[in-house]
């Protein structure tokens, strides 16, 4: 008998795909979780997955991997999708895909198989990972074989063979969670004129019921890294984990938007990322004090362009590889400490040091100076304006 390895998250699309690969396919099937961080969603995931009808259970905490090696370098580039999406679920893919490649090696199987619709931007990101590190594995995508159309069709298929599933058709929103957000999607979200209610978070509190007093936090950072909070180091996961306590209780890190799919549509989701936008805030807070005006303004430009990348799965490509070379190049002396002010839904960095610090007091200064010469801006400005007054003075030219 064949094997395959599924990408299994103990949810309502991964909890039926095991039924349904063995009795399409007549695989046996070797369930994957991957811990990320996703807390209590774990909790009985391998004996749910047996009872399903895998054959093995693999159940790996790879949250630390997953901070270090696809989290922190997309924070040290700044990237952000549409200027709003912190790419929660996009940087968690590629690790997963590994990870599956992997036991598939492992276990000498012929395939993998993942959960992810037809419809959306994890198949690529699945699939595009795959097949960078092992092309010769097959891939099978029952959402785009299945009769199943719906969510609401999974869950009759799940109570159709007794699998318990987490959702309800009540309660029918598409989550992914991992220790960097949780994303929702489906249901009255839909509706992009639909304000999602309170009811909806997790992560996070409303801003309107976050409390009414200030809170700071100091981060530091070592060449883009985040290293320590309020003076005493932490570990990556322990970091993260406490930016998430203070930013969800400040109602930090809330998204709406309605973005641009890789395959065509717009979607409207829900992302909560509290730690990781406090994060963000400092870091680039942090860059604006070390990094000089070009190389700040053409990493700015960059991290779009990493942005899509990321977002469209191409982690393993060697442009991405060229793109982390010079960003690491910027980080070197991306080092120093951060103050962010924490305030209903705000979250604003208010104060910044660093021993690499380009700022000079005794140059920005608006009292007197004796190592800046008001009158060197002149020939300056003229130099500059060269070509505007050329242009003027042959527009007068020709007009006569």
């Amino acid at each position: 008998m064949e094997k395959v390895v599924l990408a299994y998250s103990g949810g309502l699309d991964t909890s039926i795909i095991i039924p349904w690969l063995k009795e399409n396919y007549g695989y046996e099937v070797i369930a994957f979780c991957a811990d990320l961080g996703q807390g209590e969603e774990l909790d009985g995931v391998g004996e749910k997955a047996l009872k399903s009808g895998a054959a093995k259970v693999y159940i790996e905490d790879l949250t630390e991997e997953f901070l270090t090696g696809y989290v922190f370098p997309v924070l040290k580039a700044g990237a952000v999708y549409e200027k709003k999406y912190l790419l929660g679920t996009s940087f968690a893919r590629p690790l997963i895909a590994k990870k599956m490649v992997e036991i598939a090696d492992k276990e000498g199987a012929a395939a993998v198989c993942h959960g992810a619709t037809g419809k959306g931007n994890d198949q690529v990101r699945f699939e595009l990972s795959v097949k960078a590190l092992n092309p010769d594995l097959r891939i099978i995508a029952p959402w785009r074989e299945w009769d199943i159309k719906s969510r609401e069709d999974a869950i009759d298929y799940a109570e159709s063979r007794g699998i318990e599933v987490p959702v309800t058709k009540d309660k029918i929103y598409s989550r992914d969670r991992n220790i960097w957000h949780i994303s929702h999607e489906g249901g009255d979200l839909e509706d992009p004129a639909n304000e999602p209610g309170d009811h909806l978070y997790v992560l996070t509190v409303p801003p309107e019921k976050a409390p009414d007093k200030v809170t700071y936090v100091e981060i530091g950072f070592e060449q883009g890294i985040p290293v320590s909070l309020d003076g005493k180091p932490y570990s990556p996961v322990e970091l993260l984990a406490e930016l998430n306590r203070l930013g969800g209780e400040n109602g930090v890190g809330i998204v709406s938007i309605v973005e641009n799919r890789l395959v065509g549509m717009k979607s409207r989701g829900v992302y909560e990322t509290p730690g990781g936008t406090i994060l963000y805030a400092a870091h680039e807070e942090l860059e604006r004090l070390t990094l000089d005006r070009r190389t700040l303004h053409y990493k700015e430009q960059m991290a779009v362009h990493y942005a899509e990348l990321v977002y469209d799965g191409n982690w393993f490509s060697k442009l991405k590889q060229a793109m982390d070379a010079f960003i690491d190049e910027t980080q070197k002396r991306v080092t120093g400490t951060v103050k962010i002010k924490l305030y209903k839904g705000n979250c604003t960095a208010v104060a910044s040091t660093s021993p690499y610090s380009l700022y000079s007091e005794e140059l920005a200064t608006f009292g007197a100076d004796e190592i800046y010469s008001h009158k060197d801006a002149g020939g300056f400005i003229n130099l500059f304006g060269l070509p505007l007054k050329v242009q003027a003075l042959i527009e007068k030219k020709t007009k006569n």
